[in-house]
């Protein structure tokens, strides 16, 4: 096995390793550009993002590095589902309640940028686009081959791998239900909790199937799981966790700090924040969902009802009420280091354990 594998050839990086691209804040520019300096693909989350947003967080980026990174966006249904907003409204009400802030009785309305945003990404000439819970509309797949950008795509099984593949992308990222944050399942309707099917089990299924590359995501924290996923046919690794706690990362530090007090049993598998399954740790805005037996909205209402609850916690240091995503192998993170040094270990213990063989 060798660390410079064809992944590392077509996305033109050092090493076969991506930063994961998670919304809502934690990949901020100095994150997706250190990790590119440093020899792996950057990833800047950006499908909460508005187009204007992107387009500056992308030139940012672009003045802090010469590197190749990537921009996440997610592949989804972004009309609002009105089905269970009531009764998730009065479970979201007592929160506020507990916060002190104004309970909600107005229409939810989300909006789509899904459009625009694409469009930054092909004005600002990105180098890779990476999607999430789906893959891009064929129009736009067409568009992106046109200007030679590189695709990936997260999955959750098999057959997903394959209708990713059939749809032209490049490189698909194996997620395993160890992973944390939101699932990459691409139908949740047949499955709430999104697929169970853990990373070491789905990465050599998903290689055996396809003919593209593809990269292990899900509870990989150091240079032992990238080598294990290398032995099992991956081309490389796509970490979002081990991320979190690095100096440049935009998590709150509240959050990082239960990353850190975190164990392998803290996590669960919920749609209680976005109506979309997510792992993350769990806590007392989880629990009253539990306590009710009540059901979320589906995605992007629930995810826009619990957007002013999700940030006052944080303004209060609440992590109680926040979305706190985490994989299951959260005892091997680093604390507080730059991701450079997260990417040098890696690879260093990787060659280490390469060379012992």
């Amino acid at each position: 096995m060798r660390l410079n594998t064809k992944l590392c050839e077509i996305l033109d990086i050092t090493y076969p390793i991506i930063q994961a691209g998670m919304a809502g804040g934690p990949t901020t520019v100095d994150l997706v550009a250190n990790v590119s300096n440093a020899g792996g693909l950057g990833t800047l989350g950006a499908a909460y993002m508005k187009p204007e947003e992107i387009r500056m967080a992308i030139r940012k980026i672009k003045k802090k590095t010469t590197k190749p990174f990537a921009v996440n966006l997610f592949c989804t249904n972004w009309k609002d589902q009105y089905d269970r907003v009531e009764e998730s409204q009065k479970i979201l009400n007592d929160m506020r309640g507990k916060l002190g802030i104004e309970l909600s009785e107005h229409q939810v309305v989300t909006n789509n940028f899904f459009e625009e945003q694409f469009e930054v990404l092909i004005e600002e000439k990105v180098p890779v686009i990476s999607t999430a819970f789906g893959v891009l509309p064929r129009d736009k797949q067409a568009i992106v081959k046109q200007h030679n950008i590189i695709i990936t795509t997260m999955v959750t099984t098999v057959r997903e791998a394959m209708i990713a593949e059939e749809n032209g992308v490049d490189i698909i990222i194996a997620q395993g239900s160890d992973a944390g944050g939101h699932r990459g399942t691409f139908e949740v309707e047949k499955n709430t909790h999104g697929a169970a099917i853990g990373t070491f089990s789905l990465v050599p299924q998903i290689v055996d199937a396809v003919s593209v590359p593809v990269v292990a995501a899900g509870g990989i924290m150091d240079s032992r799981g990238l080598v294990a996923a290398l032995a099992l046919g991956a081309q490389g690794v796509q970490m979002g966790t081990a991320f979190l706690t690095a100096i440049e990362s935009g998590a709150h530090p509240v959050y990082k700090q239960a990353l850190i007090n975190s164990t392998e049993e803290s996590t669960v598998i919920t749609n209680v924040f976005s109506g979309r399954p997510a792992r993350g740790i769990k806590n007392a805005f989880i629990q009253a969902y539990h306590d009710a037996d009540i059901s979320p909205a589906d995605f992007p209402t629930q995810n826009t009802m619990t957007n002013d609850i999700r940030r006052q916690a944080a303004l209060q240091n609440n992590q109680e009420y926040m979305s706190l995503w985490a994989g299951q192998a959260t005892r091997l993170l680093q604390n507080e280091v730059p991701a450079s040094k997260i990417v040098h270990d890696l690879v260093a213990g990787a060659k280490d354990l390469l060379s012992s063989k």
